[in-house]
């Protein structure tokens, strides 16, 4: 397996990134430590979770934090061979006074997280959201000195605009803090807004950028049918619930395109869209969410995809840069809503 450079750290991260969220809720203990184990014996050695991820599906506030325990156990042993990520801010219990970047809840947090991972330290700890409430310079200076207390390695964010991610470089080097190192964002081929200004901003100052649902959340896998009522057990059907009226026919007009594409070079639409994302300028290691170790084994096969001028070609003909076919909505604790103006590069 080909490592990465994880933007400016010297770190060298797995091309793909397991991500946790299912663990604990739609993923049992058992199947989630098999996943886990089964990843790293594949080669990846980069594995992000959060606070809030092993909800129950019909309730996001009954089992919050149980990602976190699940992956600290299955890592017993295996520690030091992952670079271990987590975030925070969302509310842990149904209390929005419980939520946020304020320097009291990012301290309680981590300390909270550390005891559910059972490690000394973060690799990665990344602020799930940005905050219009809480100064950036209040958030650095809590997240700085989790840093030098060797609590935490590195730090990053999640769902920022470029604006916001240019001041929090700006605010650190103005007090002498650390500073991010990394974004996760949502990125896939029915939403490239990403390109227009994060990802030039990132290459200019090396910053990683770990995209969270590369394939839209399961979309791109194939099983959505035009016409069809979602699968029961899919992402629309449970986490975005209500969500559903959103795959209008533009939509699965780009589906049967690079369903098209994908039969053309002997490979399934999941795995063309999972490689697509992986090899894009400026993209570091795109996070899988598999629920079963079939469906992580699957996965790992999307590394295996070449991808030549021509296909790339093609592929921005049925997907422009740049632009959104099913543009994501983002989570304020308690739904999901529209993204906020402060986000830029999502209007």
């Amino acid at each position: 397996m080909e490592y990465r450079n994880f933007g400016r750290t010297g770190v060298k991260v797995s091309p793909l990134c397991l991500g946790c969220m299912n663990f604990g809720g739609r993923t049992d203990e058992a199947t989630a430590t098999e996943i886990i184990h089964t990843a790293l014996d594949s080669g990846l050695n980069f594995v992000d979770t959060a606070n809030v991820y092993g909800h129950d599906p019909a309730d996001h506030y009954v089992g919050r934090g149980r990602s976190e325990e699940i992956v600290g156990r299955a890592l017993k042993g295996k520690r030091g061979d992952v670079f271990l990520a987590t975030k925070m801010y969302f509310p842990m219990v149904r209390d929005m006074r419980l939520m946020g970047s304020s320097r009291r809840n990012i301290i309680a947090e981590c300390e909270a997280s550390l005891r559910r991972l059972q490690t000394d330290y973060i690799d990665l700890y990344q602020m799930h959201h940005p905050s219009n409430e809480v100064p950036i310079d209040e958030t650095l200076r809590a997240l700085d000195d989790l840093v030098r207390s060797g609590k935490v390695r590195y730090i990053g964010s999640s769902s920022f605009a470029a604006w916001q991610f240019v001041e929090s470089l700006w605010v650190a080097k103005e007090y002498g803090l650390n500073r991010f190192v990394c974004e996760q964002p949502a990125y896939h081929l029915l939403d490239r807004r990403l390109e227009r200004e994060f990802v030039p901003m990132a290459q200019t100052y090396n910053i990683a950028i770990i995209p969270w649902s590369p394939t839209a959340g399961g979309f791109l896998s194939g099983k959505y049918r035009r016409g069809e009522p979602v699968p029961l057990d899919s992402r629309f059907a449970v986490f975005w619930k209500g969500q559903a009226e959103r795959l209008t026919d533009p939509i699965f007009d780009v589906l049967e395109a690079l369903e098209a594409l994908a039969t053309e070079k002997g490979c399934s639409v999941y795995h063309l869209a999972l490689a697509w994302c992986a090899q894009q300028p400026g993209i570091t290691s795109p996070i899988i969410g598999p629920r079963t170790v079939e469906q992580l084994t699957d996965s790992l096969k999307a590394l295996e995809v070449v991808l030549t001028e021509d296909d790339l070609n093609r592929i921005d003909q049925i997907a422009p840069p740049g632009r959104a076919t099913l543009p994501y909505y983002g989570y304020d604790g308690f739904a999901w809503v529209p993204w906020g103006p402060h986000q830029s590069q999502w209007v």
